[in-house]
């Protein structure tokens, strides 16, 4: 069995989630968008593997808006469209952040620029713990989305959808791949620290709580996949128009 990561950036480790689905046979394939090297001019062009290809789609977070299609578009609108005809197919999606944003995008939502940022550990409000516990979940991201027409929302904070459910994907807002293995990897990226503390979160503080969390927290990660493949992956298939 494969799955498939899509990693819009060049630190889009996968931490305990790679872990998971390694545990449950699946094979990791990594797909890198936009390279190091092309990091501050984004919108490259890049020939997507043969999605049928795989078990699973795991599309990641980025640095960059669903909406913007000036600065991302030349993979971004390809990108859509193979995820769009993946969920269709009844491939299993399981989309993380901007990966989330992607999905309700093309199944039919909308994705817009957040009053403000959500960024660090959360508990959440959810509506089926045993799908999408309450956390805490790792939040990164300044944008939000209004969930497609035919998706089940399972859980949300006061600013933002968190996850919701369409056949056979998962879109998520949080991160449940971070450790401080990853969380090092972002906060190493030029600005990185600095983008934090923007934000008034005090890096070293986030660096300690990260690690005293881990253990819980790379349960979550492993309760999620597990959750995902027995339950979303094998749903039935709700094509969108």
């Amino acid at each position: 069995m494969r799955a498939l990561f899509i990693e819009h950036d060049y630190v889009s480790l996968g931490g305990p989630i790679w872990r998971a689905f390694e545990a449950r046979g699946y094979e990791i394939e990594r797909f890198l968008i936009v390279p190091k090297e092309k990091y501050a001019t984004p919108n490259v062009t890049v020939e997507f593997p043969d999605f049928s290809k795989f078990d699973i789609i795991v599309p990641m977070g980025a640095p960059y808006g669903v909406y913007e299609t000036e600065r991302v578009g030349n993979w971004l609108l390809p990108e859509l469209d193979l995820l769009k005809k993946a969920h269709n197919a009844g491939q299993p999606i399981f989309g993380i952040c901007f990966g989330g944003q992607l999905m309700a995008k093309t199944l039919g939502g909308s994705v817009a620029r957040a009053p403000k940022a959500e960024l660090g550990w959360y508990e959440i409000e959810t509506n089926d713990p045993s799908i999408i516990s309450k956390g805490p979940w790792f939040e990164y991201h300044w944008d939000r989305w209004v969930s497609p027409p035919l998706a089940t929302e399972i859980a949300r904070t006061d600013l933002a959808v968190q996850a919701f459910t369409l056949g056979r994907t998962l879109a998520l807002q949080f991160h449940p791949e971070i450790n401080i293995e990853v969380l090092d990897e972002w906060l190493a990226m030029d600005g990185g620290c600095a983008e934090v503390e923007s934000e008034g979160v005090e890096v070293e503080a986030l660096r300690a709580q990260t690690k005293a969390l881990q253990p819980i927290t790379d349960q979550n990660a492993f309760d999620l996949v597990n959750t995902f493949l027995d339950r979303i992956a094998t749903a039935q298939v709700v094509p969108v128009n």
